[in-house]
Formats: structure tokens, sequence, C-alpha cells
């Protein structure tokens, strides 16, 4: 296969001052190849990607696209139709009004004849499962439904290679899984170069290749297996790996020898099955008692009653995003939001600190009607606490610590009062005093959502509501921020609401777990409740922890495991139980 990417000696830096974004980087993808880059956020994965498409020039060394130097003005336009890039943040590249229009475009600049776009426009709304919502306006949309669309946009123009920024960090599983099948589809059945960069290491071991940079180099170059086989080295470069690679990886350090080259379900579950079978204990120990212990008051710190709520009433666009809802959380809760994209997941929550008021039905806090008195809603938003999708997006102001102050100064606080919140804040979130001063768009990625978080907690919130919080943060800050915010949660006994889509997370940090689905209840009840109905989970568009699934397939070649595996260390623990042995943790 001939070279279709060619970074030579590539480097680059912002301004004079900056640190070098990318670092001598040389490196070559072939024509077809199905290549996914890996690295924690600011380790130059996405200059890399923005070179491909001569958004940016070197500041030292070539990059050649197709054969032609990016450098070439004249050949830009080729450039540009050669390599098709998504961005990861669909706001950033969503032009038209109407959905069908915005995937047009492209294509009308291209000069394709109207009927072809016509065809093309309908095959890639298809592709995405995005059919239904093309006469859409893109702002009515959910995060991952507009990603959806910004995909479809650089599908329709058919490019040789197709470059993608995170694609799938907004969407639900079933739309994750949607968007991974079309992008090997494209790269098996059309030969279409794709470069995925991806904090999704399960999406990364469907690829041909994994790249793994580090502070502007290339690390790491090989295969899935080989690559993901090297859990330590990843670990220090703030990655994780698969859940099914982590778990042969923890129990070789238990000592059971195990293959480390796993990195799918069914791998994992032959791998286990054939040792289990043979190691099987004859009388393993009792299974541990259920792990989500019930750790919250009685008192209610939120309750819907009867919640509906309809957009565009009486327009062509008309639809119920909350339909009917009724629902109690206690004080002290740790309640994880689960729902496809476009299930009603965000209106919901937007309705129970009044940043929206129901079309029908009630939002009480601590009882009380908080519509009741509609000049009150101002208190009520003191109490509740809502961290948006992109959580920087929130920040404005100068530097860090009048951010983080806004929402005290606004409480009518003192500045002794307020300084101590501002510092209390920045500490639960791990923010150093010397970015205080800082601007907030100095910090990087994982900063600046810890600082706007900050921002909310320095309210000290009775209930703090967290919509995907940590979308598009590498693992370790998403590890970094979840642990700050449990330990937050623990320290202060808040009421906590956390909207995800990722299962994983959620069988870590939650108590409880509702489901939306369509604008209603779909389940509501503990981690272990919820996702034993795994199957219902599926048919509804979502998924289940990786181990989870694993765990489902011993038990049904006939392994007598327990129902409640969703976590590393209790399907470590399992596999232990069953072979008889009792760990390093129970020595």
């Amino acid at each position: 296969m001939n070279e279709i990417v060619t970074a030579q000696n590539l480097t680059f830096r912002y301004s004079d001052d900056d640190f070098l974004a990318l670092d001598n980087l040389s490196c070559s993808i072939k024509e077809g190849e199905l290549t996914a880059v890996l690295g924690h956020n600011g380790s130059g994965k996405s200059t890399f990607a923005k070179h491909i498409n001569a958004i940016f020039l070197p500041t030292g060394g070539k990059c050649y696209v197709d054969g032609i130097d990016t450098f070439d003005d004249d050949r830009l336009f080729d450039i540009r139709k050669t390599a098709g890039m998504v961005f990861q943040n669909p706001d950033n590249q969503i032009v038209a009004t109407i959905c069908e229009e915005d995937v047009a475009f492209g294509l009308e600049n291209m000069g394709v004849e109207p009927k072809e776009i016509r065809k093309r426009v309908d095959k890639a709304l298809e592709d995405v499962g995005m059919s239904d919502y093309r006469l859409h306006a893109p702002h009515q949309l959910s995060g991952g439904q507009k990603q959806r669309i910004a995909i479809a946009g650089i599908i329709a123009m058919r490019p040789k290679i197709i470059i993608l920024d995170e694609p799938t960090a907004m969407l639900d599983p079933k739309g994750r899984k949607e968007v991974m099948d079309t992008i090997i589809k494209l790269n098996k059945e059309f030969k279409v170069t794709i470069i995925l960069i991806t904090h999704y290491m399960d999406e990364a071991a469907l690829c041909d290749r994994v790249i793994v940079m580090d502070n502007g180099k290339k690390i790491l170059d090989n295969t899935p297996k080989k690559v993901f086989s090297d859990v330590e080295l990843l670990r220090k470069t703030g990655l994780d790996v698969p859940q099914v690679t982590e778990l042969i990886y923890e129990l070789n350090q238990e000592g059971i020898s195990l293959p480390e080259d796993i990195i799918n379900e069914e791998e994992c579950a032959k791998l286990l099955f054939d040792y289990i079978s043979g190691h099987m204990a004859e009388n393993p120990a009792l299974k541990p008692p259920d792990k989500k212990a019930r750790d919250y008051s009685d008192k209610k710190a939120v309750e819907a009653r009867e919640l509906s709520y309809i957009y565009s009433i009486g327009t062509p666009f008309e639809k119920k995003a909350v339909d009917n809802v009724s629902f109690s959380i206690n004080k002290g809760e740790f309640l994880a939001v689960i729902g496809h994209t476009g299930s009603g997941k965000s209106t919901l929550i937007q309705h129970l600190n009044g940043l929206i008021r129901p079309t029908f039905g009630k939002v009480l806090i601590d009882g009380k009607d908080i519509w009741e008195n509609p000049k009150e809603i101002r208190k009520i938003r003191f109490k509740v606490g809502l961290v948006f999708q992109y959580p920087e997006y929130q920040l404005f102001e100068e530097t860090v610590y009048k951010d983080i102050a806004f929402g005290p100064k606004n409480m009518g606080l003192s500045d002794e009062e307020i300084k101590s919140r501002v510092f209390e804040a920045a500490a639960f979130l791990g923010l150093p005093d010397n970015v205080m001063e800082k601007s907030p768009f100095e910090l990087s990625g994982g900063q600046k959502r810890r600082v706007a978080i900050a921002g909310v907690l320095a309210m000290r919130p009775d209930v703090l509501i967290l919509d995907e919080p940590t979308a598009g943060l590498d693992p370790m800050g998403r590890e970094t921020v979840f642990g700050q915010i449990k330990n937050y949660h623990k320290e202060t006994g808040s009421t906590i609401i956390l909207v995800s889509h990722s299962m994983e997370d959620v069988a870590k940090l939650a108590n409880r777990v509702m489901v939306i689905n369509d604008s209603k209840i779909f389940a509501l009840g503990s981690v272990d409740e919820v996702f034993k109905r795994h199957r219902e989970l599926e048919a509804i568009g979502l998924s289940v922890p990786q181990i989870t699934k694993v765990f489902d397939i011993l038990k049904a070649r006939g392994i007598d495991t327990a129902d409640n595996i969703f976590t590393i260390e209790d399907a470590k623990k399992e596999v232990l139980r069953l072979v008889g042995k009792g760990g390093k943790e129970n020595a």
C-alpha cells in the first residue's frame, strides 16, 4: 500500500514562547489503513490531525498528504478535498439552519450535481442514523445528534482520508457503535483511510494500528494487541486499556499466568473459561454481598411529579421531551441518569434548578415547588448547581479566582467567606494555588473543566448535577475529575446527579441508576437491579460495562458466576473466588 500521509521531522509551536506541541514527529500512514491515535490531553494528537488537512502548517519539518506538500498554497483545496475532518465539538463545524442542508454544504462547495447531492445526503444521514432529523434545525438536537450530523457532512464528500477527533465523545453506546460500524464500513468496503483520535480504548482495539503520542512525540506504534500489552507504559502516559486487557493484567499480578494480548470480550471470555474450567475450586467461597449498600438518608432532596415538557408547541417541530415523569432522589444519594442520545436526559435535569419551566407538573426541592414563587427561582440555583456538557463554556472571567468566585459573590457573601469557598472548591478539584491569577483560557482542557466545576462547588449546592462532565477528557483526566467528585460527595454528603454515557463510570460511582427512554423513565433502581437487565438496556440503545458482558458469556457457557460483576475489581475477585485463590488484598 502507498503512503497517503507522511510526517517528516514535523515540529509545531503555537507561539514563539510556547512549548513544542509537535516535537520532531516522523510517521506515515498507508492508504486504506484504519489508525487510532491515542494520547493524554495536550499530547499533540489534535495538532497532528490539523496538519493533515492543512489547518496548521509546520514550524519545522514537512507534512505530505497524498503526495502534496501542505505548504503548497495552490493545492490547498485538493488537500481539504482529500482529507476531511470531524471535530470534537460539532458546534464548531455545523453552519446551516437545517440538518440536511448542513450535510449538503461541502458537496455544494465541491460543485457536485444536485441529483448526486440528494443521493449522497440521504445515504450519509442513513449511515449515522439521523434520517428522521433531516428537516430539523441543528440547535434543536442533543450534543450527540449534532455530532452525527457533522460526521454525515464529511462522509457525504467521500474524501480519501477521514480524520475524526473524538467523534463519539458525546454519543450513547448505540450511537458509538453505529458510528464505529460506519467508520469500519467506510474503511473496509470503500477503502477510505481513517485516522481516529479517541479516548475510548475499545474503539482503538477495533483499528488496524495504534499510534500513541506523548509530549508531541510518537512513543508507541503497532497493532492494538502489541500496544495494549504494555499496560504500565500506557498508565504512565495517562492512558488506560480496554477493561478486558486490564482484568487479565490484574490477574497476572495475582499470580495467575495468562496471555496479556487480550483486547475484546470474546477473547477474554474464552481465555477465562478455559482457565476457570481447569482450575475450578471444589467449594468456592461464598459470593460477596451486594456491593452497593444504601448510604443516604430517607429525606427527599429532589422530587418530580408528573413532569412534562414540550418543545416548540404549535409548530411542525413540536416534541415532547419529558413525558409525565415522576421520581424522588434522597439526600446524599449519588444517582446516575443514563439514556440514549435524545432521550430527554439533559432536558429533564435542566428542570431541576429552574433553567426550564415545566409545561405540566412540578419540581420540588426540599419539599417545596420551585415555581411556587418565580421571583425566588434564583435562590434555587444556589441550592441546585448544574455543570453543563462542556463545562469550560461556563468560563468567562479574567482570572481563575474571579471565575470560581462569581457564584459566591452573587450570593452576597463577604469577601472573607468568598475567598474561603474559592480555595476550598479549588482544593476539592485539585487546582493548585498558582493558577488562581491566571486566565482560565490559558489552562489545559482538563484544568478548564475543573475550574468550571469548582465555580459550581463554591456555592456549596445541596444538589450537584453533572451533565457528561468528563466528555473529551483523557482517561487520567476523567479518573481525576471523578475521583475528586467522589471525595466531594463523601466529605459533604451532597446529593449528586450524574448524566453519563459511560456504563463503567456509572458502575463505579452511583448508588442508583435512572434510565430514560423516549422521554419516560424506563427503569429506576440500584446499579445491580438496573444492570441485570442488560438485554433490555441493549434493546433501547444502551449497554453495560465491557467486563459485565464477559461474565454474561461465562454464565451462558455454564460457569456459575455472580450476577453483579460491573467493575475490574468485581471481576478479579470473582475469578479468584472461582479458582479458590484469596487474592493479595485478602492475604
